[in-house]
């Protein structure tokens, strides 16, 4: 017997999100905001596709023992792994490669802003196309505060760099927009759970991934350093395998936009985190911005629904 197939628009919550879900969009954002710090390091060493190789192969067999470990298992019906190859492509494949390549040749302020605009692009397929969840005035509100607030906390400095290796920025950007329609496309697998959701992703990734950094980067020739490897293993299990998990866990309770809005907690994260760890000091343009941040956030999320 088959898998029933979920609707392609499945319904968005309209109740209040409960704290559980506000503290797990923060600790997502944490996760993915580390993410960049760690590719960083990464990059000096391995190349991109055999970083992205790595990530997702780790990361889906270990998620793969987890769910063997509750007794979950990925249905096997044919529909159900086209859509997760392309949640794989859209969430992984795409946008792990491009970040990696493209943080090659950008500073990461500029890259911060750009891998900042995925609630834009959810906000405009959802308004010109799929029409999936309500594009209100308060949500549209929430993504230019969250948007200004995440470029003055990066520096509007950053900007500066646009126009230079332009290809990079491209990839980058092209990264948010497959970020964007993946947060839409993963209601389609709402009918699985979220760590089989996330499994059957990565496996997806790794089928692909594998493969092509053999053939393009020959990883067996290389000789990275310890700070890059182990960077490469925190981006798997903390910044993919633990990450995915909630992802697919707030897509059913926060919405498309809701869990995009993290997008913007991730430059307000690592703000906080420079100060608390590093003692960086706290500028009345970064206080600005993360209330502008917080503030796009509570627009777009909703913690008092009332569209």
């Amino acid at each position: 017997m088959s898998t029933p197939a979920a609707d392609p628009s499945s319904p968005t919550p309209t109740a209040a999100p409960r704290w559980i879900d506000l503290a797990l969009l923060f600790l997502l954002a944490t996760l993915w905001g580390c993410a960049y710090t760690f590719t960083k390091v990464a990059v000096e060493s391995i190349p991109p596709l055999t970083i992205a190789a790595v990530r997702v192969t780790v990361a889906g067999a270990l998620l793969g023992v987890y769910i063997a470990y509750r007794g979950e298992r990925i249905p096997r019906t044919a529909e159900t792994w086209r859509r997760l190859f392309v949640q794989g492509c859209l969430n992984s494949i795409i946008p792990f490669s491009l970040i990696a390549w493209g943080q090659q040749y950008i500073d990461s302020g500029l890259a911060g802003i750009l891998n900042a605009t995925p609630p834009l692009f959810v906000l405009l397929i959802t308004w010109l196309w799929t029409r999936h969840e309500p594009v209100t005035g308060r949500k549209l509100a929430g993504v230019v505060s969250g948007l200004a607030g995440v470029t003055l906390i990066i520096g509007v400095d950053a900007l500066g760099g646009l126009g230079t290796h332009t290809l990079a920025q491209i990839a980058i950007t092209a990264a948010s927009i497959s970020y964007a329609g993946a947060v839409i496309y993963g209601h389609r697998l709402s009918y699985i759970s979220p760590a089989a959701t996330a499994a059957g992703t990565l496996i997806c990734g790794t089928l692909i991934l594998v493969p092509a950094s053999l053939a393009l980067e020959a990883p067996w020739t290389l000789t990275p350093s310890l700070h890059s490897v182990l960077a490469v293993a925190a981006l798997a299990v903390f910044s993919t395998g633990i990450a995915l998990m909630i992802y697919f866990r707030l897509l059913r309770t926060l919405g498309s936009m809701g869990l995009a809005s993290n997008s913007y907690l991730r430059a307000g994260i690592s703000v906080l985190m420079g100060v608390v760890f590093l003692g960086e000091q706290l500028t009345a343009p970064m206080i600005g911005g993360l209330v502008l941040i917080v503030a796009g956030v509570v627009a777009i999320v909703g913690i008092v629904r009332r569209d």
